[in-house]
């Protein structure tokens, strides 16, 4: 398989994972528009069509073709096809590591989707892409977040605080950091 070929692993047990098209842009605004989905992003204020359509989307799709097995998928309940949100493997600048990502619709939180989507983006990344770092990061205040990335067998790193032009509440506390990193294949062996 050629680097070209690389895609997102099509599903998991309850979700089916596609590469994101301009067709999803009304889906994206209206994920972006809950202002609990967005209150650790933004502090609930939404992301515009004009965002999303001229800025966002095109910039994430450019990725696929860069990054070839890395970047944003959209994400959907298998049993029903509906959009739940998205998860991300953002690529670093040499592609080498990669940014985990989740976004969901509000009627998916609570049921583990955001775990179960983000253990098995980390077994992609090392497993198909073959980066050496996976990490995430999210306001400190983000206890669900948090619980997500631990789960997903990501381990804490540190603590940091970032100067916002406009702060929204919760920042003063910073953000945090959470990261795992590939052993290397001889020390997976010697176990």
């Amino acid at each position: 398989m050629d680097g070209g070929d690389l895609v997102v692993p099509a599903e998991t047990e309850r979700l089916r994972f596609r590469r994101l098209t301009m067709d999803d842009v009304d889906a994206l605004v209206e994920l972006d528009s809950d202002p609990e989905v967005m209150r650790f992003l933004s502090g609930g204020v939404p992301t515009s069509l004009a965002t999303v359509r001229d800025e966002q989307l095109p910039r994430l799709l450019a990725q696929y073709g860069r990054h070839p097995g890395l970047g944003r998928w959209a994400a959907h309940d298998r049993e029903s096809g509906e959009f739940l949100g998205w998860f991300a493997l953002d690529p670093s600048a040499d592609g080498s590591e990669a940014e985990l990502g989740y976004r969901l619709r509000r009627s998916a939180w609570g049921r583990g989707l955001a775990t179960e989507g983000s253990r098995a983006l980390v077994r992609y990344a090392f497993d198909t892409v073959g980066v050496r770092r996976v990490w995430a990061e999210t306001m400190t205040v983000n206890e669900r977040s948090r619980r997500v990335m631990a789960k997903a067998g990501l381990h804490y790193v540190r603590t940091f605080h970032l100067q916002w032009d406009e702060p929204i509440l919760g920042t003063e506390h910073g953000e945090v950091e959470y990261e795992v990193v590939q052993e290397r294949p001889a020390a997976r062996r010697a176990r």
